[in-house]
This record gives C-alpha cells, structure tokens and sequence, in this order.
C-alpha cells in the first residue's frame, strides 16, 4: 500500500520547496479555481464516458489502496486447489465435481481454498470452462483460443478504466489554464488597482495553472498508470488458471498439471517447486 507515501513525497516535497522560498501559503487557497479545474475534468469524464465506465474509475480507487491485486498467498491457494480438483477428476472421472460446479459457494471443494473461492471472477471462469471438458469438450486448441478471447475482453475491461483516468489526467493541466485565464480576465477589471493589488490578483490567477499540472502530472496520472499495471497483474492471474485447465485436458498428472501453472506465475509473486512440492506431499498424505 505505497500510494498514501507516494502523496505524502509529492504533495509534502512541493509544499517544502515552496516553504523554503518563503512562499506564501495563503495565496494557494483559492477555492473557485478549485471549482473550475475539477469541476469541469468531471463533466469532461462524464461526457466522454459511458456509465460503467465511470462506475470502474471510481472502483479503481479502492486499488490503490490494495496495492497489488494478488500476493503470493493466492496463487499459492489457487495452485492447491487445481491439485486437489484435477486429482479428484483424475482417480473419480469429471462428473464426480459437477454438483460443485453448479454451487461452488456451497462446495468444499472450494470453500476449503477461501483465497480462491472469494474470486468470483475466477471461480467462474473456472466453472465455466471445466464444465465444458465434463460437456465432452476435448480440443484443447479450441478450448484455448476461447479461454484467450475471454482473458483478452477482461483485461481490456479494466484497461479502459485506466485509459479514462489516463484521459482526465491529460486534460486537468489545460483546465489549469483555463481557470488562470479566467484569473487573469478578472485582473484586467482591475487594472486601475495599485501594484501591491494587481499583484495578488495575478499570483490568484496562476494558482490555476498550478493546481492543473500538480494534479494532472503528480497525482491523477499516476493514479492511471498505477490502474494499467494493476489491470495487468489481474490479468495475470487468469493466465495461471488457463494454463492449469489446458495442461489437465491434455492429459497430465495433477502434479505436473500444478507445474506447468506454477511456471506461469509472475516471478515476485511465484512459490518454488520445493515449496508447492513439500505441500502436495502434504495434501496427499492428508
């Protein structure tokens, strides 16, 4: 969770710099300019968004706070329980799982593996595809080229929410300028006032160009490029799954099955043989 540290470096290494300058904190509240910016980058967002778009944006926030999608802990939990179903559906056939398929939430099978069951998004996405192999499907190639139309549209999904956001960042700098022109109109009025004046009305005004190209370059872009990486690695995710369900159609042992998905994790986040190894043995001795 760095994205409260990352706000913390920005916001308090310009106000730093700007305090040692002998900068003037007061002139910086100018809450009209405040409207202008971010009242117009969210009609902007509303205009060049559909509604769920929107809804994933706002949705996109509760990741920085997660940081990362998965840790190690879940693809840990996903690898075991791929052993412990593609064993049941090797010694017992596919149709011994189907009652699981149906109801997962109420299946041991998976309830037994919390990390796992608690995504929706993948707990489905395997349902789906096994309740295909137990249907008859054996094309693996087939089965394949689906599983990577599906993943593709997944992370497409979330990589919109980010594009959007990517978007509204590009645009606060401009609407900066535009509250400081907006400034600088209502200084001209004054333009009889003395310097001392004239002087704060202008300062006022540039407060505008500041505030769009702090929070366009130094908060929300970032906060887009952060919602691609996290699209990414959520992505990532279902790579492993797939992986797993190709490797059980074409015919491979449970543990070799849990190998060839293993090797697909991302490799901060992967388990070693020996670690996966030591807790099949484990399950299987249990």
């Amino acid at each position: 969770m760095l994205f409260p540290i990352g706000m913390i470096v920005v916001f308090g290494c310009v106000a730093g710099g700007y305090a040692m300058h002998g900068g003037n904190f007061g002139i910086l509240w100018q809450p009209s300019e405040v409207v202008i910016i971010f009242g117009a980058a969210v009609g902007a967002t509303i205009i060049s968004n559909p509604g769920f778009v929107i809804k994933g944006m706002l949705g996109g926030f509760g990741w920085l706070l997660k940081g990362a999608p998965h840790k190690k802990a879940d693809y840990v939990d996903l690898l075991m329980f791929v052993y412990n179903i593609c064993k049941i559906m090797k010694t017992k056939g596919v149709l011994e799982i189907e009652p699981a398929l149906d109801d997962p939430d109420s299946s041991e099978l998976f309830t037994n593996y919390p990390k796992f069951a608690n995504n929706h998004h993948g707990v489905e996405f395997f349902c789906d595809y096994i309740r295909l192999v137990t249907m008859g499907m054996e094309n693996h190639y087939q089965l394949e080229d689906q599983m990577d139309k599906e993943i593709d549209m997944h992370h497409h999904d979330l990589e919109t929410y980010a594009t959007a956001m990517s978007t509204a960042a590009d645009g606060l700098p401009a609407l900066g300028i535009v509250a400081a022109v907006l400034g600088v109109i209502m200084t001209m009025g004054s333009i009889a006032e003395p310097p001392e004046i004239l002087g704060g009305l202008i300062g006022a005004a540039l407060v505008g160009t500041f505030l769009g190209i702090l929070m366009g370059y130094g908060l929300f872009g970032p906060i887009g490029a952060f919602m691609a990486k996290y699209a990414t690695a959520d992505t990532e995710y279902y790579q492993v799954l797939k992986t797993a369900i190709i490797a059980h159609v074409q015919g491979n042992a449970p543990a070799i099955t849990v190998e060839f998905a293993r090797k697909t994790v991302p490799h901060h986040l992967r388990p070693s043989f020996t670690e996966m190894d030591a807790m099949i043995n484990g399950a299987s001795e249990g």
